[in-house]
């Protein structure tokens, strides 16, 4: 380090902007100098300033439970829904509120690698035009 090289920087650095305004700087915890410019800033990332961000880290709090958001996954024997439906994701909602959405037939199997069975599917379901997430059709589509 002496030597006037400096050695390639693996942390992340950047600002944080809402409305084209800057709100605070991150840097990643490896990132160690002395100079003031070079310290983490403690930033506020509260819901205030990021009101449809979503979480940061992509997970959200649902019914006391952390779920991971627009994460599909399998509805598993003894939970909720099991035998009625297929698969479960939990989305964010646009005023913040966590979304529990199941879809897909548990007694159908998906032919997506047969192109005739996947256009039909596609055609019949509107997948050019999905929705919302917070839609099953969204999440279906997604899976065709």
């Amino acid at each position: 380090m002496g030597s006037g090289r400096r050695e390639p920087s693996t942390g992340l650095s950047g600002r944080f902007y809402v409305g084209g305004e800057t709100v605070g700087r991150f840097w990643s915890a490896d990132r160690q100098s002395s100079h003031p410019r070079h310290t983490p800033s403690v930033v506020d990332l509260s819901p205030s300033y990021r009101p449809n961000w979503g979480t940061l880290d992509g997970m959200a709090e649902y019914r006391g439970k952390k779920v991971s958001l627009n994460t599909p996954r399998r509805i598993s024997a003894g939970e909720p829904g099991y035998g009625r439906k297929k698969s479960v994701v939990y989305v964010q909602t646009d005023n913040g509120k966590v979304k529990k959405v199941m879809f897909g037939d548990p007694n159908m199997t998906i032919k997506k690698d047969q192109p005739g069975r996947r256009a039909n599917f596609r055609a019949r379901h509107n997948c050019d035009n999905p929705g919302p997430k917070t839609k099953a059709r969204y999440w279906s589509c997604k899976a065709w």
